[in-house]
């Protein structure tokens, strides 16, 4: 009897052994990159608040949006302060994106409206009404309840998740005209539990994370349901590279992700901390021409740049 609890003790053992081993072998790498610390230079006595948004325009200007003064700060490819813009406007930053022409798209959470604004920091556009949660108004036209993102496509087409309210997406023509919104609070294809951020791949297919859900889900530019893809803890951050690669931020794992357009996980990095190169909540992300990547977060009231070892 003690010969056969010993074998069958050793045969377990065994297959334990063999199931950490391939469950080892199936994790995806880590990505090689590494912190490249006090890249920001701000102004005496200015500091970030909590971070929710960062973008790089064509000049490799690297935008801040977050929740402090000066909402959103520029600064040049070598992190040197140039301006900041838009305080006295935004109550609550959330989600901040830089479009083709370098015009910024930001929304604020808080006060439910979207805006378009030019390199030069004037006001083009307003979405929503400031203070005002809805759906819609026969009067003030689309109301948001809480956007969080805006993609704009090569159609010049915008989308806005929108997002802790009315878990859904809507869309607009270039000129701003309502077009159509599509989805509800819920856990099938196509419904939403905080449609967090919202990008657009080349060939105008729109990925959406849904935060809550724990998963990304593509559409094409109508709408249509397309392919879906979970694993995820929290996805918060999307960004999708000129080399047509996804990497997300998946801010309650405290972690950095790069995949292909069909969920392919190529890499991981990043962990829950304080220090450089630790995570405390990444919210949004950007990747520069060099693969570099900036990351805002929320605990820790700052972004951090990362360059490939």
């Amino acid at each position: 009897m003690k010969r056969i609890l010993i074998v069958l003790l050793l045969a377990g053992l065994s297959c334990a052994a063999v199931a950490q081993t391939n469950q080892e072998s199936n994790r995806p790498p880590t990505l090689p990159y590494k912190p490249v610390p006090n890249f920001f230079i701000l102004p005496d006595g200015k500091n970030f608040g909590e971070v929710s948004g960062v973008a790089v325009n064509s000049k490799g200007h690297i935008f801040v949006f977050h929740r402090g003064q000066m909402p959103l700060m520029e600064f040049d490819n070598r992190g040197r302060f140039v301006r900041g813009l838009l305080d006295g406007i935004i109550t609550h930053a959330h989600g901040l994106r830089v479009d083709s022409n370098d015009n910024l798209w930001l929304t604020d959470d808080s006060d439910h409206f979207v805006l378009k604004v030019s390199p030069e920091g004037r006001i083009l556009m307003v979405f929503g009404r400031k203070g005002r949660a809805g759906e819609s108004d026969p009067r003030l036209g689309i109301l948001f309840n809480r956007p969080t993102d805006v993609a704009v496509n090569s159609r010049g087409e915008i989308f806005v998740t929108d997002g802790y309210g009315n878990s859904r997406v809507v869309k607009f023509d270039h000129t701003g005209r309502f077009l159509k919104a599509w989805g509800k609070k819920g856990k099938a294809p196509g419904e939403f539990d905080i449609p967090h951020a919202v990008v657009i791949d080349a060939q105008d297919q729109v990925y959406v994370a849904d935060r809550e859900n724990g998963r990304i889900q593509v559409f094409d530019s109508e709408g249509n349901f397309l392919r879906e893809w979970g694993g995820l803890k929290n996805p918060q951050g999307l960004f999708i590279t000129a080399k047509q690669f996804l990497y997300v931020a998946d801010g309650y794992a405290n972690r950095i992700l790069k995949m292909d357009l069909n969920g392919k996980i190529f890499g991981i990095f990043g962990e829950e901390g304080k220090v450089a190169g630790q995570f405390g909540i990444p919210h949004a992300l950007a990747v520069g021409e060099r693969e570099e990547i900036y990351a805002a977060e929320l605990l820790n009231w700052r972004v951090q740049k990362f360059e490939i070892k």
